[in-house]
């Protein structure tokens, strides 16, 4: 039964992290068609948050599900820096 319970946890963590590099992919969705910089700190915020919940995550032996996020994660991260790049 705790392999199941531990099994679980697993996959909320990694849905958990999953949730927030949507929520990164929104805010970078937002700063590319307004780019200012509030929207960019948003983006920059939500990036935070998702390398946290990434952290979390990776403390279970999903690693292949973990690096899928963690590539979307980057992804959103180059696109956010394109983004400031231009700003400057």
């Amino acid at each position: 039964m705790k392999n199941n319970i531990s099994s679980l946890q697993a996959q909320n963590e990694i849905f958990q992290a999953q949730q927030s590099v949507e929520h990164v992919q929104n805010a970078v969705s937002q700063a590319m068609s307004h780019p200012n910089e509030q929207l960019i700190q948003q983006a920059k915020q939500s990036i935070e948050k998702a390398e946290h919940a990434l952290q979390q995550a990776a403390s279970f032996d999903n690693q292949d599900a973990v690096e899928l996020v963690r590539n979307d994660l980057e992804q959103q991260k180059q696109a956010l820096n394109n983004i400031s790049n231009q700003q400057q």
